[in-house]
């Protein structure tokens, strides 16, 4: 699902996107847990969805932010500072 999401996401299919990650992460949180690198990409391919969509309000906006600020703490509190999954969220 992440890489479906990627693609997604570089092709501006972001409703599309945004309706797969929705179904799928809170399958991968449960399955692979909240500080696995997938679910951490899985998150972070959903906030650029909320991002870079021009139908996007502010409240996805603020979400997108939200999930960025959570994701980086987490990659950092998991993997640390200097793992590309966290230079790659900052």
């Amino acid at each position: 699902a992440n890489n479906y999401a990627s693609s997604l996401n570089q092709l501006r299919c972001f409703e599309e996107t945004k309706v797969l990650l929705r179904k799928t992460l809170p399958v991968a949180r449960r399955v692979l847990g909240e500080g696995n690198e997938i679910t951490l990409r899985m998150r972070l391919n959903y906030a650029h969805s909320l991002y870079k969509d021009a139908s996007s309000t502010l409240d996805d906006l603020r979400e997108a932010v939200r999930t960025v600020e959570e994701i980086e703490r987490t990659a950092r509190r998991v993997f640390g500072g200097a793992h590309p999954t966290t230079g790659l969220i900052e």
